[in-house]
């Protein structure tokens, strides 16, 4: 359900961190953003959540926090389903995924695994738009990456997911 922003601005503390939780996991990300309130407008408020992240980024433990939200891709089943063609909105905003051939599907699956066993957090990117290919041609390029390069990456993609998020969680997207 979305909310205006005037509704946001007016909820408690704990209902507004409850909502930006929902946005990305990072505990003083959310306090941050939530303690900037109230916003004149959409802009202020994505404004307020860059600079919350930028701050929020500058501890790895914050990093973490926030990708630890995201479900792990780890097998093939469950790509399947992730890709498969449905209905709902998480399949709508992955539109480009949708019917991903099984190669493709078992390339992520074992790219997703050796990320995670790489860098020990798992593969974090913006998918809206992006076919499963495109994903997996992603994660392939930055695999060789060490881990303060992709925890900068992952926190890159991370800002532009928590972006979106908060234009859903208001309406504007």
């Amino acid at each position: 359900m979305s909310l205006t922003l005037a509704q946001f601005n007016a909820l408690s503390p704990d209902e507004a961190l409850s909502k930006l939780l929902t946005c990305c996991t990072s505990s003083k990300w959310a306090h941050d953003v939530a303690g900037a309130r109230p916003f004149a407008d959409i802009n202020d408020l994505l404004a307020s959540s860059d600079k919350a992240w930028q701050q929020a980024q500058t501890q790895e433990a914050n990093l973490l926090e926030a990708f630890d939200g995201h479900p792990q891709i780890g097998n093939v089943d469950s790509l399947k389903e992730k890709y498969r063609n449905t209905q709902d909105s998480a399949a709508h905003e992955q539109s480009g995924a949708n019917n991903a051939d099984m190669d493709v599907i078992e390339a992520l699956a074992k790219g997703n695994q050796e990320y995670l066993a790489k860098f020990g957090f798992i593969f974090i990117v913006f998918a809206t738009g992006k076919s499963a290919q495109e994903m997996l041609d992603l994660l392939l390029t930055r695999l060789p990456n060490d881990r303060a390069t992709e925890l900068l990456n992952a926190a890159t993609e991370q800002n532009k997911i928590t972006r979106l998020r908060l234009q859903k969680l208001l309406g504007a997207a």
